[in-house]
């Protein structure tokens, strides 16, 4: 098995040189992958919108300056995100930038997608949440175009590029991997017809992994690709929201950790994610800390996962 690290945020306030420290000991533990979230502000729980999933406070390094970070103090291990909220961006600079990274980092990264969830993100950043879902498939195949083409003509409902280029191309180029997030049908149709992997969080329960996996290898035919090139990651718990006191302590008991994993593996998971910002939050509060119980964890699932 695949095991991943999603990117602990939190590691900046300790200073540039641990975030660094941060990404090469994930690299000398043994990891094959990094992954970083994405959100570019937080809202506060006002009147008249949505309660937010999250602290406003929490710190959130932008994604593609925090990966090209990391990309020149690592070597080996594969970097992406999880997930980047791609319809609050333009997709032709998302391109720019990810073909970017891929050319400085020698083939390494890898673009996971979500429409995201927090209305007033899209708000603050000048793009409509009501038609997200739409702008996202669209802006998927002017990625494809741009990372392809030499010359890009692209007339979609929502984004157009008229007689433009796009150099230098990335080592990938089209197949520069883009992974899907998401636990909802639309998602698992998007993962089918346009991604080359599922982004699970939260998956507890084997018969939605089977269905979710059966629904997106249904999409995949149906679109004329090949299911069996998709590939499958699941993060093995996420932080824990406010007052999910055992959610708090889930990642100080290894037994818990390599049990979830094991049935990740069993249902079909390729890849298992540790979310060290959890991780933090159970208790190791530093970058050395957090890095002697992402190094203990690595040893008790390589053990039990491969």
């Amino acid at each position: 098995m695949k095991l991943a690290v999603e990117f602990p945020s939190v590691s900046h306030r300790e200073g540039a040189n641990m975030v660094a420290r941060m990404a090469q000991g994930i690299e000398e533990i043994g990891y094959d992958h990094i992954d970083i979230f994405d959100h570019v502000a937080m809202g506060y729980d006002v009147e008249g919108r949505g309660k937010s999933l999250y602290s406003p406070k929490m710190p959130i390094l932008e994604v593609v300056s925090a990966l090209s970070f990391i990309a020149a103090v690592t070597e080996r291990v594969t970097l992406g995100t999880e997930v980047l909220v791609l319809p609050q961006r333009q997709p032709v600079l998302v391109a720019k930038q990810f073909s970017t990274l891929d050319l400085l980092s020698n083939g390494r990264a890898r673009l996971g997608i979500g429409v995201g969830w927090q209305e007033s993100e899209f708000e603050a950043l000048g793009e409509d949440f009501t038609d997200r879902g739409v702008r996202t498939d669209e802006a998927i195949e002017l990625l494809r175009a741009c990372w392809r083409e030499e010359r890009i003509d692209f007339d979609g409902a929502h984004y157009k590029s008229v007689a433009m280029a796009m150099e230098p191309k990335s080592p990938q180029g089209e197949g520069l991997p883009i992974w899907v997030g998401g636990n909802t049908p639309p998602a698992f149709r998007r993962c089918g017809k346009y991604g080359d992997g599922w982004l699970a969080s939260r998956v507890t329960d084997a018969e939605f992994a089977k269905r979710s996996m059966d629904a997106i290898r249904e999409a995949a035919v149906k679109a004329g690709r090949d299911p069996e090139g998709i590939g499958w990651q699941s993060m093995i718990a996420p932080p824990p929201r406010p007052g999910d006191e055992a959610g708090k302590t889930f990642y100080a008991e290894p037994d818990r950790v390599a049990a979830r994993a094991a049935d990740l593996k069993e249902m079909g998971f390729e890849y298992v994610t540790l979310n060290a910002t959890a991780i933090f939050q159970s208790g190791a509060r530093g970058v050395e800390p957090m890095l002697e119980r992402l190094n203990s964890l690595h040893e008790r699932l390589r053990a039990e996962v491969g």
